[in-house]
């Protein structure tokens, strides 16, 4: 049988038989489903070793988002998030994605920058060009730090050197670009700048402080495009409304930190399910949204020659396959398996096709129904949960609360006491 995304009524089976369908996706094995929904699937050992301070643990729901398909192949999108709606969003704007084929990504590879500040230097600009000068001795330096990164195809490729003004006086920045490989490279970064810092104060005549990594990472894109067409997704006047809600974001930074907000739930989750470190990927992302000086959509969307919808995305996405919590962390280990990418630009993509489709499904359902309709069916659940409804109450207040569209906890806590009387 032909392995597809694709799975319709997906959402309606039981958590067992969802893992069931993923299990044989992906091929995993009895220990890594069993593993996947227990609820101590992290040892308290091993969590003393990945933080500081540990006293237990703060688990969030797991999910699948189904139907993706991305440069013609099929993936289920493990996506770890507490709000409600995200993942049957995901789903549902891949789905329709896949009319005109799905989801087309690039990437300009895994070059992170490492910047060496020096301060205290008299002729700056004159500091800039000995440093271009001497640049084969620097990133020989480099190198020498990371062997098995070296013997990978990785390493420190180039360098560039800019001066900029503070109010501190003038800095001479030197900016390492390192191929990081499947890594998302903060350790191997770091240590670079490190070994190069007396190198840049010989040649400088200055004094090196902060000696790290960026997370603005410029030279590390991720990029997806999509075709939506019209009338799957409900027609001209839809399109006409995303182009407005689109338009919107462009005009207002307060629009568009929502716009790129709902961007970032569908990266983080699938960040976060694969052990990544979603602070930098967050950071690195709004502070791209912002270089022009202006804080802008991550996201354009435009109408073709037919009348369709055309979305695309570029942002930077520094993911690793190996180090940290990934490489540590059993549930982000099975979480890989079954999304079944190959490298840390291939997660990248397919991080930035979620992202795409998250965009979509958010500013579809504000153009079209308003967003709380259809999260608020989601919300209803929770909010019967925390007036004390449990079992089959959950779903019979929340459904009333829907109809009635009064999804407040004072009016769970009515219908739980009006069930419990029958």
């Amino acid at each position: 049988m032909k392995r597809t995304s694709e799975l319709s009524g997906f959402y309606r089976l039981t958590p067992k038989e969802r893992l069931n369908i993923v299990k044989e996706f992906a091929g995993l094995s009895d220990e890594e489903t069993n593993l996947i929904q227990s609820v101590g699937s992290l040892k308290l050992e091993l969590a003393n070793r990945m933080i500081e301070n540990v006293i237990g643990f703060m688990p969030l729901p797991l999910g699948i988002a189904t139907n993706f398909l991305i440069n013609g192949k099929d993936y289920l999108i493990p996506m770890a998030i507490e709000e409600p709606s995200i993942v049957a969003a995901a789903s549902n704007a891949a789905k329709m994605a896949r009319a005109k084929g799905g989801f087309f990504t690039s990437n300009t590879g895994p070059i992170m920058i490492g910047q060496i500040q020096a301060v205290k230097i008299k002729d700056p600009y004159g500091a800039k060009m000995r440093i271009l000068a001497n640049k084969n001795e620097i990133l020989v330096k480099a190198n020498e730090q990371d062997p098995l990164l070296i013997s990978l195809g990785g390493g420190a490729k180039d360098l560039d050197v800019k001066v900029i003004n503070s109010f501190m006086g003038p800095m001479v920045i030197t900016e390492l670009f390192v191929d990081c490989r499947d890594a998302m490279g903060a350790n191997a970064v770091n240590t670079m700048c490190e070994a190069v810092a007396p190198i840049i104060e010989r040649i400088t005549k200055g004094q090196v402080f902060l000696r790290i990594i960026s997370n603005l990472a410029t030279k590390r894109l991720a990029r997806a495009r999509v075709v939506m067409d019209k009338n799957t997704i409900g027609g001209e006047e839809v399109v006409d409304g995303i182009l407005y809600a689109y338009a919107f974001a462009s005009a207002d930074p307060y629009r568009c930190a929502t716009h790129n907000k709902g961007i970032m739930n569908g990266i983080i989750a699938v960040a976060l399910a694969t052990g990544n470190d979603t602070r930098a990927l967050e950071a690195g992302a709004h502070a791209y949204a912002a270089r022009s000086g202006y804080y802008s959509p991550l996201t354009t969307w435009e109408k073709n020659e037919e009348g369709d919808l055309v979305g695309t995305i570029e942002l930077p996405l520094a993911v690793g396959l190996i180090g940290g919590a990934t490489a540590v962390h059993p549930i982000a280990k099975i979480c890989l398996k079954i999304l079944g990418v190959k490298s840390a630009t291939e997660l990248a993509e397919v991080m930035a096709a979620v992202g795409l489709a998250q965009n979509f499904a958010a500013i579809r359902a504000l153009a079209t129904e308003g967003i709380q309709r259809g999260h608020m069916k989601l919300h209803a659940r929770n909010v019967a949960i925390m007036a004390g409804a449990t079992e089959e109450l959950i779903d019979k207040i929340a459904q009333k609360m829907v109809e009635e569209r009064k999804i407040r906890i004072d009016r769970a806590k009515e219908l739980l006491q009006e069930l419990k009387n029958l």
